[in-house]
């Protein structure tokens, strides 16, 4: 979210007034004469549109200004109840969908076993019947659904919403996720078109846990490790996502020691195939211990299994060795270690190696925490990226002129 009126401040349109609104940078019409330099009447015609959309509401009055008194100045609040937010996070072997307000708190969620090699078809039809189902729970009609955000495991081109090369999806590389993932929800529940957007995963959770607990925080890091590896970049508030969708992708850096293993992606020694929950699974089972995936290692891990519980600090000192270079480039002030081995023989893995090998002015300030959001994350993630989307400046004009208002 930037921190700009767009245009001129004589030409800041309707959605410019509601993103003052929304990010609480002006939120009463004074505040926003004073910050677009528009006169009372202009103010007045643009929020009525506004109103008449149901995307704002007054408030409760605020502070009077004046040391002479006078009637205190009505707040105007961005209205969460005209809609809601269709979400889905979409992991190798299970998935969550959930119904969210446009701020974010979740209203009803489901969770179950989805593989994502069975396909794309198969998938996204059973997240449209999923949608069904969490906005029944929730009390909501599928009309009121304004947009579907989706999370996936593998680089995304957020232009097309395609993924590009997954070394974890099979039959995904190029598919047009968007397009059949509408028609499910269209299939299942009667509703019209509606908007969907696709991003990593990691980019996401990423997304959802800075804007959920660190909002104040400029450069943030987010790892996922679960079946793979993936990092999540956030700066100034908006994800990182490269030229074409592939920053973060952590798992797939080659590490000296690694070169007799095989990752999923075709190559040897990346990372991933040494230290992701996948591997650490492999390593289990190779021993006798029955694990097939990162959500094994995690049920592991919390029953108190001595060996999962080392070969994961082992898995997080590997980790931390690449995360040294990382921290050392991005210069965070928030590293957050999320996913299926995030629990303490991880973390302490990580903080030797991370702290060991990364300049001490990299790491003075750093935070190296777990997840607040947990399994959530990426929920809260896509629903933020479907309301920033449709409720950016440059979009609102053309949606309010959809509706004729």
């Amino acid at each position: 979210m930037t921190g700009r009126v767009h245009g001129s401040r004589n030409q800041a349109s309707a959605g410019d007034l509601l993103d003052l609104v929304r990010t609480g940078r002006a939120t009463t019409r004074g505040a926003l004469q004073q910050v677009t330099g528009l006169s009372r009447a202009t103010v007045g015609q643009r929020l009525d549109r506004l109103f008449r959309a149901g995307w704002l509401r007054e408030g409760a009055g605020g502070p009077v200004d004046s040391p002479l008194g006078g009637r205190p100045s009505i707040t105007l609040e961005f209205d969460d109840a005209h809609a809601v937010v269709l979400a889905a996070d979409l992991d190798t072997r299970h998935a969550r969908a959930a119904v969210l307000t446009l701020t974010g708190e979740i209203l009803a969620e489901h969770a179950g076993p989805l593989a994502v090699d069975d396909g794309p078809e198969r998938v996204l039809d059973e997240l449209g019947r999923w949608f069904a189902e969490v906005l029944a729970r929730a009390g909501h009609a599928p009309a009121e659904v304004c947009g579907i955000g989706l999370a996936v495991p593998g680089p995304v081109d957020t232009g097309t919403g395609r993924v590009v090369q997954p070394p974890m999806m099979p039959g995904w590389d190029g598919y047009d996720i968007r397009g059949r993932l509408a028609r499910a929800f269209g299939e299942a529940t009667g509703a019209g078109p509606v908007p969907v957007l696709v991003d990593n995963d990691a980019n996401l959770m990423a997304y959802g846990e800075q804007r959920a607990s660190y909002p104040d925080c400029s450069a943030f890091v987010l790892v996922k490790v679960s079946t793979g590896i993936g990092a999540g970049v956030v700066v100034d508030g908006s994800p990182y996502r490269g030229i074409d969708g592939g920053a973060g992708d952590l798992g797939h850096i080659r590490v000296p020691d690694g070169a007799d293993a095989l990752c999923r992606c075709g190559s040897y020694g990346c990372l991933a195939a040494l230290a992701s929950g996948g591997a650490v699974a492999r390593r289990l089972a190779a021993a006798g211990v029955p694990a097939a995936s990162g959500s094994d290692v995690r049920d592991l891990l919390a029953a108190g299994h001595p060996e999962a519980a080392a070969l994961a600090r082992e898995a997080g000192r590997r980790v931390g060795e690449v995360l040294a270079t990382v921290v050392t480039l991005l210069n965070p002030g928030v590293l957050v270690l999320a996913g299926d081995l995030a629990g303490m023989p991880f973390v302490t893995g990580v903080r030797e190696l991370l702290y060991q090998r990364a300049l001490p002015r990299s790491t003075a300030r750093l935070e190296v925490v777990t997840s607040r959001l947990g399994e959530q994350a990426g929920l809260v993630g896509a629903g933020a990226l479907v309301v920033d989307h449709l409720y950016a400046p440059e979009r609102v004009e053309e949606r309010l002129l959809a509706l004729g208002v």
